[in-house]
This record gives C-alpha cells, structure tokens and sequence, in this order.
C-alpha cells in the first residue's frame, strides 16, 4: 500500500480556504442615529453564541504551535510508535477559520516532498465543520458534535470529494487537558473498511 494514505493520519497539513468579509459598512453618524432610533438596552443588543458558534471559539483557544508523540493503533510498519509530530493551528480569514497544519519534525519542511496535510475549520449556519485536505488526494468533511464539557470536541464524518483509492480521514477528536496541553485523535479509513486510529500527545510550544 502506498504509504502517504496512511501517513497523512499522523503526521501532517496546508491549503488555503478563505471567507471575505465586506469592510464597506456604513458609517454610523451618532446625532443623525440618535435622534432617528429609540435607545436600547445593552441587554436587548447582545447576541448569544449559537452552540456551534461557542465550540468553534472553544477550539480557536487551540491557536500555536504544538508537538507531541503519536502512537497508532493497529501499529503500523511506516508509522512509529512515540514518533514526534508537530501542530500549528492558527486563526485567519477575520476570525472565520482555523487552519491546522500537521507536519514531521524530523524532515525538511517542505511540502511539495514530504506530507503536510492541512485541515480548515469554520462555522456553516448552525453547524462547525471541518474540511481535511489530505495528503492521500482527497478532502472528507466533519461536523462537530456541540461540546457540552468545554473539553473535548468531536467530529464525525459528513461527505467527501475526491479518490479513496489510498483511503480517507474518517473521524476526528480534540481533547483540551489545559491551556498547555492538548490531545489529538483521528481516525483513518483504509479500503475494505478497516480503520486506524491515531493518538497525538501534544504540549505547547509556542
């Protein structure tokens, strides 16, 4: 088996997804507004977070730079075990979207040759999604299950674009320990329906 399906689980992420946003608001002149609108009360003003939206902010807190172990079970013969893999996640597109980006720390950091698979978070209406775009040629999505411990938020697979001949992320868990340390999990759909789950212990490093 073509060994950058299964290695893009563990090891790896980069593209681009962007969201614009219209600076073009109208400016607010306060005499003219004033005088024209009844005043409202801060409490009728304020908008409350959608649950989507919450989670989504709660997984933004992730932004940085993190690397830890992976260990992969079934254990694989291309994957080794206690094998370091380093996370960047950062924040872009006004706020719209997080970009995590999963490399191998021990080779050049070039992604045209090595793997470096990208994943794009964002809200859609009331749902946050997920979109992977995976070194195995293929772009799955997931949707977030709404956290309701502020710890741990997991995604389950929606649909996918693309080749499955080397397989395709499947399912995706991150699991917030405290502001310094994270715990990541995915799981990979190798063909004929056998899955590899894959474990990264990350902590902080920037």
């Amino acid at each position: 088996m073509r060994s950058v399906g299964i290695v893009s689980v563990f090891v790896l992420y980069l593209s681009s997804l962007t969201f614009a946003q219209s600076s073009d608001a109208p400016k607010y002149d306060s005499q003219k507004m004033d005088s024209q609108q009844p005043q409202m009360s801060h409490a009728s003003n304020t908008d409350v977070p959608s649950p989507a939206a919450q989670t989504f902010a709660q997984i933004k807190n992730l932004a940085g730079v993190w690397q830890g172990p992976v260990t992969a079970d079934p254990p694989q013969k291309d994957i080794k075990n206690g094998a370091l893999v380093q996370v960047s996640l950062r924040v872009t597109s006004r706020g719209n979207t997080l970009v995590h980006e999963m490399k191998d720390p021990s080779v050049p950091d070039d992604p045209t040759r090595y793997d470096h698979p990208v994943t794009m978070f964002y809200l859609d209406s009331d749902r946050l999604l997920l979109t992977h775009y995976c070194d195995a040629g293929n772009r799955p999505r997931m949707v977030a299950r709404n956290s309701p411990d502020g710890k741990t938020v997991e995604f389950d697979f929606l649909d996918l674009a693309g080749s499955t001949q080397f397989g395709n992320m499947y399912h995706a868990v991150f699991t917030s320990v405290d502001a310094n340390h994270h715990v990541e999990d995915w799981t990979y759909m190798i063909p004929g329906g056998k899955q590899i789950h894959a474990r990264m212990d990350l902590t902080r490093t920037q």
